[in-house]
């Protein structure tokens, strides 16, 4: 019996990828260690920064950004995670913002300008509410992943050490905060803050009904002297990711392993709206909608040279 290839698998503890950690699915011909004790942000930061996996869960802009930049990773259509992202645009709310609109010319805080639910907030902004981009004062707060040469035309600035730019929208110094996560104001129901979009849920409905697009978030990236000197390690893995995710929607039918009461009204509404496979893998018209948006908001935004070929950023899988 041939010995077979370890690789490591840095990536979120998803229920769609259970099976690997577990090992109930293993790919042929790999010996998989899942990694999974990490922030997204530390994750990235260590793959791009410090190339310290073999395989891992990437943010979808950084990937673009660094494969633009000649670094060595490929990536199979894996995109692990993936959300609407209307409700993630917070507000002071005694700063006046009662519309979009009203961002023009605000400060308004990030965690790094090019996470991929910051670029997508600002590209739908921008394209669905006429809200550009280069007429917001921005304010980060951290480093980012890949190092970028931004046009002058965009203001970018970094907070002073210590602060935060969740505290900072509380307390007012900054008008709105736009977050690839709940913030803690909300989570405490800190009456100063609140959601630029109140209705999220129907905005976001209503954006898949008229665009077709779950936005993606992350992809699967591959270290590209692996992909040279395996070239049938991109497929392995891809079936393998695909297996996981079929066990994970048949424990998801029962509607006793999820503590929540309406569990199982809310998996029928979400395959009413976004069929049997919202997860999709693969480069079908819909990823590549999804994929070709990104991309249009990449370039638009500074984040990237050019628009690159999807055929240049993932490696051939057979299945599509």
């Amino acid at each position: 019996m041939s010995k077979k290839l370890h690789l490591t698998l840095a990536c979120g503890e998803y229920e769609i990828v259970r099976a690997l950690m577990d090992g109930s699915v293993k790919p042929d011909g790999i010996e998989l260690t899942v990694l999974t004790e990490m922030t997204s942000d530390i994750r990235h930061w260590r793959m791009i920064r410090g190339r310290e996996f073999d395989v891992a869960e990437l943010s979808m802009s950084n990937y673009l950004a660094a494969k633009f930049r000649g670094q060595a990773f490929s990536a199979i259509p894996v995109f692990l995670h993936r959300r609407f992202r209307h409700g993630f645009t917070f507000i002071n709310m005694d700063k006046g913002i009662h519309k979009p609109t009203d961002l023009i010319g605000r400060k308004v805080g990030l965690r790094n300008f090019s996470a991929t639910s910051n670029l997508w907030i600002r590209g739908i902004l921008e394209h669905e509410f006429q809200v550009p981009h280069k007429k917001i004062l921005w304010y980060k707060q951290d480093e980012e992943e890949v190092e970028l040469n931004l046009p002058k035309e965009i203001s970018v600035q970094k907070i002073p050490p210590g602060k935060s730019v969740e505290r900072m929208v509380a307390e007012g110094e900054l008008d709105a905060l736009i977050h690839p996560e709940l913030i803690q104001p909300i989570l405490d129901r800190d009456p100063r803050v609140g959601r630029l979009f109140p209705n999220y849920k129907e905005l976001e409905i209503d954006y898949y009904k008229r665009t077709a697009i779950f936005p993606i978030m992350h992809t699967t990236a591959i270290k590209q002297e692996i992909v040279e000197r395996y070239p049938w390690v991109p497929t392995s893995l891809f079936q393998a990711f695909e297996k996981a995710k079929e066990i994970a929607y048949k424990r998801m039918e029962n509607p006793r392993r999820v503590p929540l009461a309406w569990f199982r009204h809310a998996l029928e509404e979400q395959e009413e709206l976004l069929g049997r496979d919202p997860w999709a893998y693969g480069l079908g018209e819909a990823n590549r909608k999804n994929l070709d948006t990104l991309m249009q908001y990449s370039y638009e935004q500074g984040l990237i040279g050019r628009r690159i070929p999807v055929e240049e950023l993932f490696v051939e899988t057979t299945l599509r």
